[in-house]
């Protein structure tokens, strides 16, 4: 009877490690392919500078990608044996696909209105001209910004590609890695749920929409109706707040990692899970809920093209981020987590509406108010997190000012808005997650003292 015992025991824990071993060599060479395909399509950057940097990391290195140019196929595989396609698609971006999915079908795009003007940064194409302020100290402004570039006794731990900082409308600074400029395109991760969820913000001013409208009274769920999760409304995503399980963690097989690189409808993971908390009560960050809020925005058009228009017309082509895409998964909706692109000046505008208020040149594209919804934390989250934007009012960073927001994406991308300074600062780069805080701090800190 023991060793009966032990038998099943050992073949029930086969039952749950093979499975989950599995899952694992899928999403190493998704991954690889994923990124693969959208730096060399979309952000234009050299094969040997993707494999050296960004799938140059635990794992993923172990991958193997091959490209086929004119099909625009990135085929990723592990060993020689587990292999995943991803298929880059004009105007949508880069999706994972299976040899049923039909590369020869024409898909929808978006519809790009992109109005180069003679106005100078940040409302045209011009190159701004040079400004100088009587209160900023220029000697301690470039070391701050050189330093951010100078690595640290272990390598590859700051990794910073890009530095922009934004003074009244001014580009007061500007630095870029070797192989990176201006006109890069670069992975803004999980600030794409801070571009995102500004489309509500818009929604908002155009016809009003309710944040406090129930999940339920927008999408069919069944399920939902019969417990705790009929209470779940827009306002509790947004505020990551609606009390739905969730595992965030980039470094396992996981709900985050199988959603971004297994899930063919990346909305509906979140959809699938529990509520282990009252709505309102209990913060958890999830990717989940965001990809959830795509799946939520697209009920609100009469058609697909609606759906896939509105990020465009009605906020990144009216503020000038010509550069910006967010890609789509299979099911074609957006991938409102993780996969928005942008040049570091684009990711910039995105600050410099929120510090306007809305404003852009004269044209209020969001109520002032939603500034104030995204910008104020839950008392949930201890004061840490808005709308899809983190906060400083819980002083994870002392030395600087409590107003300060900012869209908050994976291996340091950073876009800062600091109201009572009038400033905006991006960082982008591939720093590795235990550096990160640090990183910013200390760059954020010394580009405050510049200013006397």
């Amino acid at each position: 009877m023991k060793t009966l015992k032990i038998l099943g025991i050992f073949f029930v824990s086969i039952l749950v490690i093979v499975p989950m071993r599995c899952r694992k060599l899928k999403i190493i060479p998704s991954y690889a392919a994923k990124n693969m395909s959208s730096n060399v399509f979309f952000a234009k950057r050299p094969i040997d500078s993707i494999n050296a940097t960004d799938n140059n990391i635990p794992f993923v290195k172990l991958a193997k990608t091959s490209i086929d140019f004119e099909s625009k196929i990135v085929t990723g595989s592990l060993f020689g044996m587990i292999k995943k396609k991803v298929l880059f698609r004009e105007g949508l971006g880069s999706i994972l696909i299976d040899n049923d999915f039909d590369t020869n079908k024409k898909f929808l795009t978006p519809k790009r209105i992109k109005n180069p003007t003679d106005l100078e940064f940040p409302y045209g194409d011009k190159e701004p001209k040079d400004s100088l302020f009587s209160n900023i100290n220029y000697n301690k402004l470039t070391s701050a910004v050189e330093n951010v570039f100078v690595e640290n006794q272990k390598p590859n731990l700051k990794n910073t590609r890009s530095i922009l900082v934004v003074y009244k409308n001014k580009i007061i600074a500007e630095k870029y890695a070797e192989g990176f400029d201006k006109n890069t395109p670069l992975a803004g991760w999980s600030m794409t749920k801070s571009l995102f969820a500004t489309l509500f913000g818009v929604l908002n001013k155009q016809i009003g929409f309710d944040l406090n409208t129930p999940v339920t009274s927008v999408i069919d769920l069944k399920d939902w109706e019969k417990d705790k999760r009929s209470k779940i409304t827009v306002n509790h995503l947004l505020k990551m707040i609606s009390g739905l399980d969730w595992e965030e963690d980039y470094s396992k097989v996981s709900d985050v990692t199988q959603m971004l690189f297994l899930d063919k409808d990346m909305t509906e993971r979140q959809i699938r899970k529990k509520a282990s908390y009252e709505p309102g009560t209990h913060f958890l960050y999830s990717s989940g809920s965001s990809n959830l809020l795509s799946k939520i925005l697209r009920t609100q058009f009469k058609t697909y093209q609606e759906y896939l228009d509105f990020p465009y017309t009605e906020l990144i082509d009216k503020i000038g981020m010509n550069s910006a895409l967010i890609e789509t998964n299979r099911s074609s909706n957006y991938n409102a987590s993780s996969y928005g692109w942008a040049t570091t000046r684009d990711w910039a505008k995105l600050g410099l509406l929120y510090l306007h208020r809305g404003n852009w040149n004269g044209t209020q594209i969001f109520n002032e108010s939603w500034t104030d919804y995204v910008s104020t934390p839950s008392e949930a989250s201890n004061k840490s997190y808005g709308g899809h934007f983190k906060s400083n009012q819980c002083r994870k960073f002392p030395e600087l000012p409590s107003d300060m927001f900012y869209a908050d994406g994976y291996y340091g991308q950073r876009t800062f808005i600091i109201p009572s300074m009038d400033l905006v600062v991006v960082r982008t780069g591939l720093t590795t997650p235990e550096a990160e805080d640090d990183l910013i701090n200390e760059m954020l800190s010394d580009i405050v003292t510049a200013f006397e």
